[in-house]
């Protein structure tokens, strides 16, 4: 497994040097790519270094944790906040973030985060390999588990709304631990990547067939943000979306 990036922003300073030094991030396999006082200067950190996962407090001077992810379309995002504000928690849902974690951070529940995270992102890289063909990604078919064809069925309805673990949960009236369980079991993938992989195959006809910009087309297809559309669609096909319409 290669090693995986991350980017730290946290206000606190007593809070950011207890991250960087209490977390075993070589065993891990995470390296600290370097850290940020407030969301702008986040920001700038995050496209500058491109790392693979940001653990960043919810409240920061400048901009909230919450923009600077939605602004740097950060894709793997720990929260961590000392609030709980369900209006937050619903942007976080909406943004893809992995984990919403309460401060005071309990060190062994953020390394249990971060593993979970870790393997995610390990699991969806292997699973991402061969997956594109002409028609777009393929998805796995046939699922006989009623529970996860409910899920799937309900994804394929909703793929335009801001739509999370919780709603799946909450649908199939099981636990969003089992259902993550059940659904990577039965599909392949997690939740997060088989919505991912819906939205990009909807915005592949869009892009091929009509004049829509790419602002458009990820509000269309559900994607939060034009730059987190970009930068799924690109991890996933290999190129922006401005660069597959060029290409056809």
């Amino acid at each position: 497994m290669k090693e995986l990036g991350v980017v730290l922003v946290e206000d606190e300073n007593l809070i950011l040097e207890e991250l960087t030094v209490t977390i075993p991030w070589e065993s891990l396999n995470l390296k600290v790519l370097g850290s940020a006082g407030d969301g702008i200067e986040g920001e700038h950190l995050i496209k500058q270094t491109d790392p693979d996962i940001v653990v960043t407090d919810i409240r920061l001077p400048g901009k909230s944790g919450l923009e600077m992810l939605e602004d740097a379309a950060v894709e793997h995002g720990i929260v961590l906040s000392g609030y709980t504000d369900f209006s937050y928690m619903q942007k976080a849902i909406r943004l893809g973030v992995f984990d919403y974690l309460q401060k005071p951070v309990d060190t062994d529940e953020l390394i249990a985060s971060l593993e979970r995270l870790r393997d995610m992102i390990a699991e969806d890289e292997e699973s991402r390999e061969g997956i594109v063909s002409e028609n777009g990604i393929t998805l796995p078919d046939g699922i006989k588990n009623h529970t996860i064809r409910m899920a799937v069925d309900f994804i394929q309805e909703n793929y335009r709304e801001s739509i999370g673990l919780q709603d799946i949960a909450s649908l199939t009236h099981v636990s969003e631990n089992y259902i993550s369980s059940l659904f990577r079991e039965e599909t392949g993938m997690n939740f997060l990547q088989y919505l991912s992989i819906v939205r990009i195959n909807k915005a592949l006809p869009l892009l091929k067939e009509t004049g829509m910009n790419i602002t458009e087309i990820a509000t269309q297809t559900g994607f939060p943000t034009p730059g987190y559309f970009t930068k799924i669609f690109r991890r996933f096909i290999g190129k922006t979306p401005t660069e597959y319409r060029n290409s056809l």
